[in-house]
Order: structure tokens, then sequence, then C-alpha cells
């Protein structure tokens, strides 16, 4: 079992930066592929980045690229998602999510959520 927080939303101007953290708990943490999500109000969730148990590897939708980075340091129990440059467009909900020997790039494979954190970016 893994049960994650997330942290670090609020308000911020177009062109600010926020980060945003997720908190895990669960003896297995470090062997789970772990993504970041977003819900923007009448829209589907989709997928913004991931990150691989041994964060050798990441990926990061082509909307964000170049300005949000997904991270998890070493011994840590939390990976980060660092937003830069953010757009109005941004503005949802932001979820973590947690998979274990799954496909990290497909939504349907993660197995455990967060219950979000609200980003709002204003023009």
């Amino acid at each position: 079992q893994v049960q994650l927080v997330e942290s670090g939303g609020g308000l911020v101007q177009a062109g600010g930066s926020l980060r945003l953290s997720c908190a895990a708990s669960g003896r297995t943490f470090s062997r789970y592929h772990m993504g970041w999500f977003r819900q923007a109000p009448g829209k589907e969730r989709e997928f913004v980045a991931a990150i691989s148990w041994s964060a050798g590897y990441t990926y990061s939708a082509d909307s964000v690229k170049g300005r949000f980075t997904i991270s998890r340091p070493n011994a840590k129990n939390t990976v980060y998602l660092q937003m830069n440059s953010l757009k109005p467009e941004d503005t949802a909900v932001y979820y973590c999510a947690a998979c274990g020997g799954c496909n990290w790039l497909l939504t349907s494979e993660y197995e455990y959520w967060g219950q979000g954190t609200q980003v709002t970016v204003s023009s």
C-alpha cells in the first residue's frame, strides 16, 4: 500500500513558478514509478510527467516540456514537480500517483492517487 499527499499548490501570476510536493508513505515506495497528472474543470485528467522507480528515466508531456521538471531525490519519500513559466492554461487540480511494475506512461496503470492540490495561474 502507498499513501500519497500533495502540497504546494496555490495562486500565481503567469510567468511565475511553483513547486509541488508529493509525500508518500509505504515501505515499498522506492519501487514505484511516480507520475503527476492534472485535471482542469470540464476536462479529462491528463498526464503531465512521470519518473521511473530508479529515477533514471523521466518523461513529460509536450505541453510542459522545458517548463516542468519531475524529480525524486534519493532517500526521500517525496516526489517533486517544479513548474516554471506558468501559463493560465496550466490551471488545474494536480494529482500525484504511483504504480508498481506497470507501464508508467499510461494513466490507467496507476494504482494509487493523492487527493490533489489546486494550481491557479492568473493572466
